[in-house]
């Protein structure tokens, strides 16, 4: 979660609050897959894809809501939700989906190839070290991401101040 926020500011919805673990719901749903049908995997991403979208809206609205002249006022906007919409889908999505998804499929593999455990086991073994995983990966990926948009993205952005989408 973020860190703590100072005395009298205002709190994030979509950071500082339960709301931000929806952009893990994905995550979770490649830990069961195993378990569960093909479908409840594919809603666990339309959640966490939702909270994305969501997320770079709010920071567009907030960016909008700065006074300044309407040129500064437009890129700024798009720059915020841009930025946003693009971490949020590597560093709560995509990135972590995959990884999670190759997690559990290596761990199913490994157990099948080196266990003589019954199937049902091998999958909520799976899914356990799935979900132990989540933790794990989350810091890593977010500066990776970081990284990689300041790298090249974050770049091409007109000088109206660095976006805050990490």
């Amino acid at each position: 979660m973020s860190e703590p926020q100072p005395r009298g500011a205002e709190r994030d919805l979509y950071r500082d609050t339960w709301v931000r673990y929806l952009g893990y719901a994905n995550e979770v749903g490649e830990a069961f897959r195993s378990l569960v049908p093909a479908a409840v995997v594919w809603l666990s991403y339309g959640v966490a894809s939702s909270y994305v979208l969501a997320d770079a809206i709010d920071k567009g609205k907030k960016a909008g809501e700065v006074p300044s002249p309407e040129a500064d006022r437009s890129a700024r906007v798009t720059v915020a939700v841009v930025d946003t919409f693009v971490w949020q889908a590597l560093a709560s999505v995509a990135i972590p989906g995959f990884t999670i998804n190759r997690v559990c499929a290596a761990s199913l593999y490994v157990l099948g190839t080196a266990t003589r455990w019954p199937l049902a086991v091998r999958k909520w073994t799976t899914t356990a070290l799935g979900l132990l995983t989540i933790p794990i990966i989350i810091h890593p990926i977010d500066r990776s991401v970081d990284f990689l948009l300041d790298s090249s993205l974050r770049k091409l952005y007109p000088s109206v101040g660095k976006p805050s989408s990490s």
